[in-house]
């Protein structure tokens, strides 16, 4: 299993992804994140991340996927 380090974190609203170096780079260019690195659009972010951070983060993001808020 895949560790934390050299990942980079953004928010998110039910916690915090961790996210590699290019798909963190990625979602800045895409301009998902806001100046205090919140995510808003959570399905964007997922459809922008890849295999490796979607398995790291599979937990949140099950959560999310799964709430109706």
């Amino acid at each position: 299993m895949q560790g934390s380090a050299g990942r980079k974190m953004v928010s998110v609203m039910r916690g915090f992804m961790m996210l590699c170096d290019t798909c963190h780079e990625h979602v800045l260019a895409d301009k998902l994140a806001d100046d205090r690195n919140y995510v808003a659009d959570h399905e964007a972010l997922f459809d922008a991340i890849c295999l490796g951070c979607t398995d790291i983060n599979r937990p949140l993001i099950d959560d999310m996927l799964g709430s109706s808020e």
